[in-house]
């Protein structure tokens, strides 16, 4: 996980130094991208979840880990949203996204303010702690899928 925390902040940086519609040649790559990173943020978020939901045990250290892993990636997924990226791969994201560009950024935001909780409450040992910024961070990502996301 050393490693993987330091490659995952420069491939944010590179990601937020670039338009998206100079990262991606296709929408299909950019929703490619997306996808690729929610899944990751999403894997490592549902292990904390576990642990604060009791169907694995808590395990600080690896709670760390994935907060980590959270907080780098969390992020990047956003430059996969740009015009053009309705269409072009399956997805279950909404139209909304594109005509509502500006809700959809306060969801953004809300989860970005979040994460960086997460982890702080990962560092401290303290499962209460965990459960309650899991909690919040849970809420963000809640709200946005409700909202923008097909079931």
């Amino acid at each position: 996980m050393k490693f993987a925390a330091p490659l995952a902040v420069a491939a944010v940086a590179a990601a937020l130094a670039a338009p998206a519609s100079a990262q991606f040649a296709k929408a299909e790559d950019a929703i490619k991208y997306r996808q690729s990173a929610l899944f990751v943020m999403g894997q490592h978020f549902g292990r904390i979840g576990a642990m604060v939901n009791g169907r694995a045990p808590y395990d600080a250290k690896a709670a760390v880990e994935n907060a980590e892993v959270v907080a780098a990636v969390a992020r990047l997924p956003w430059a996969g949203f740009g015009a053009g990226t309705e269409k072009g791969r399956d997805t279950r994201a909404k139209p909304e996204i594109w005509l509502e560009p500006a809700k959809f950024k306060e969801h953004q935001d809300e989860l970005l303010a979040e994460v960086p909780k997460l982890l702080a409450a990962a560092k401290t040992n303290n499962l209460d702690n965990l459960k309650t910024a899991f909690s919040a961070t849970a809420g963000a990502c809640k709200g946005c899928h409700d909202a923008y996301r097909k079931e």
